[in-house]
């Protein structure tokens, strides 16, 4: 059998360039050189899909029109923080793949935990037999999840999780209704959709939408002078007691489902007073408290899951987005006693516990879990902030600056300033960036958990001159 072998060469020595199958050895520094072939070497690896060259003829998209674009850049790789496109330029990424990239483009690790389990199994379906990484991932789940959470679903993605922890709760507790909060995002299918109140664009034209869903508001205390935040959050959590008297009695109430750390709808992290007062509630009338930590899970905020900050168990636990450092992966954690009422074939699907999956993930939690990862979290989202919060002080329209660890936001008086500020940074500075809130008027930095004090640098310069040459 001849092998061939496409080699490409990168300046940065700590990351993998190419993943040899089967082999015993590889080499991780300069260009990919195969040291040993084993006799039973079946092909070779490599990170890098060949580009597109100038003469390939142009071709009419395929591709459904559906997708909103963000940009037009053709990439055709990432490595840590960056991705490079086809005309050769490099962009600094604080997208994350929206804050899904957690260790970095291409991780070393993750990549090689991914192509050894695509050389033992690629599709293993759980309801058909059970591959040899379902439990571990389970165990290690365990480790990491609050007390409270203690046994483990499967699926691929964060809005099929969403769903899947609202079926729980219906069933657990036999009560049909939901609520939610003002300013959420839970997912993009049809249940989802219905829970998701940041922005009507996720929802118009979709209607009519699963029933059962209540919103009630949730605090926002930017431009809000410091001494009438505790009003607000009175007012919000008034609100919520209303709602159980007024449209869906507690009896009623199978689940409240909270993004500890607002996301779609402005990155806002939740008051400390505020989520406690709404678990203590749940608690009080036997309503299940869903955190859905889809985006702020996995170390985005600095601790392993946001609800950490607070001190709270939630009765089920919404994993997603970082658990697999890209590939499509997402958890559901409860209680034993809340599964074991989840009647057995109520809920599935073709994909979830995907072995490839499972290796992403496990691999994912080790690099995680070393020491110092975290620290680097927590200390690059105090240097963010620091550094936003000085221009905050210099340049007039910028009403806030919030995050916790590398989940941060920094929002403006108008969309239009925001929405410049992202075009400059990215066509003048390489840098790329997302908007958030109901209004746009918001952008949020969530950039790879891996990015150094120098990127960091990097991304508040062009900051800095995005915001002169706005002003």
């Amino acid at each position: 059998m001849t092998t061939t072998v496409r080699s490409y060469t990168f300046f940065n020595d700590n990351w993998l360039r190419c993943l040899v199958i089967n082999s015993d050895e590889f080499l991780r520094s300069g260009s990919v050189r195969l040291r040993r072939r084993r006799e039973d070497l079946g092909f070779v690896v490599s990170l890098l899909a060949k580009s597109p060259t100038q003469e390939d003829p142009p071709m009419a998209s395929r591709l459904a029109p559906v997708w909103y674009k963000y940009t037009d850049l053709q990439v055709t790789h990432g490595l840590g923080s960056w991705v490079f496109t086809t005309d050769g330029k490099e962009y600094l990424d604080f997208t994350a793949g929206i804050a899904v990239t957690s260790t970095g483009h291409s991780h070393p690790k993750v990549v090689e935990a991914i192509a050894k389990q695509a050389g033992r199994f690629i599709h293993a379906q759980v309801n058909c037999y059970s591959h040899d990484l379902l439990e571990p991932l389970a165990e290690r789940l365990n480790d990491i999840t609050p007390a409270s959470i203690d046994t483990f679903f499967y699926s691929n993605s964060g809005a099929e999780i969403t769903e899947a922890s609202i079926k729980l709760a219906k069933q657990a507790t036999k009560r049909p209704n939901t609520i939610v909060f003002q300013g959420s995002f839970h997912g993009r299918t049809h249940l989802a959709m219905a829970m998701t109140t940041s922005r009507t664009s996720s929802r118009a034209g979709h209607a009519p939408l699963p029933s059962g869903i209540f919103p009630t508001p949730f605090p926002r205390l930017a431009g809000i002078d410091a001494s009438k935040h505790d009003d607000v959050i009175d007012q919000c959590l008034y609100q919520f007691d209303f709602l159980l008297k007024s449209q869906t009695a507690p009896e009623e109430t199978a689940a409240v489902i909270m993004e500890p750390v607002l996301g779609e709808g402005g990155y806002i992290p939740a008051p400390e007073r505020f989520i406690l007062g709404i678990v203590e509630r749940c608690r009080q009338h036997g309503i299940l408290f869903i955190a859905d930590e889809v985006q702020s899970g996995f170390g985005r905020t600095g601790k392993m899951f946001a609800v950490e900050h607070y001190d709270v168990e939630p009765d089920v636990l919404c994993m997603a987005k970082g658990i697999a450092s890209g590939f499509p992966f997402s958890a559901l954690g409860a209680r034993k006693e809340i599964m074991a009422k989840w009647p057995a074939g109520s809920h599935g699907g073709t994909y979830g516990g995907s072995a490839i999956g499972c290796a992403a993930s496990l691999a994912t939690i080790e690099i995680m879990t070393t020491p110092g990862f975290m620290d680097n979290v927590v200390a690059r989202g105090d240097q963010l902030r620091e550094g936003l919060r000085t221009m905050q002080n210099e340049f007039s329209g910028i009403v806030d600056v919030r995050g916790l660890g590398l989940m941060n936001g920094i929002e403006f008086d108008t969309p239009e300033r925001a929405a410049k500020i992202i075009r400059h940074a990215h066509e003048e500075s390489n840098l790329l960036l997302l908007n958030a809130g109901t209004y746009g008027e918001v952008i949020r930095f969530m950039p790879p958990l891996v990015v150094t004090a120098d990127e960091i640098e990097i991304a508040l310069g062009a900051i800095r001159s995005a915001l002169k040459a706005t002003a």
